[in-house]
């Protein structure tokens, strides 16, 4: 499952994302959404999980977390056009 993880702290490093989601569960990808222009985060990212039940406990436990002064928003990513949706 694709989560979206929005109002992260632009600080936040790909490495910090991945062992934040990895204490609930398997990672299968991590990345930041970057600013071309400054190569500086932009506040979101995603994270791959590939079993449903670990992202769910995920987006549970970590939706309303407080990093940094930010409290982080956890959901599921939405498909893309022409996706199929899994549910």
């Amino acid at each position: 499952m694709k989560l979206l993880i929005r109002n992260l702290p632009r600080t936040t490093t790909e490495t910090e994302l991945r062992a934040m989601f990895a204490e609930h569960g398997s990672v299968q990808s991590c990345s930041l959404v970057m600013d071309k222009d400054t190569n500086s985060s932009k506040g979101f990212g995603f994270v791959e999980m590939p079993k449903v039940g670990e992202a769910k406990a995920a987006i549970k436990t970590l939706n309303g977390l407080e990093m940094d002064g930010n409290r982080i928003r956890v959901k599921k990513a939405e498909t893309n056009p022409g996706e199929a949706a899994d549910d």
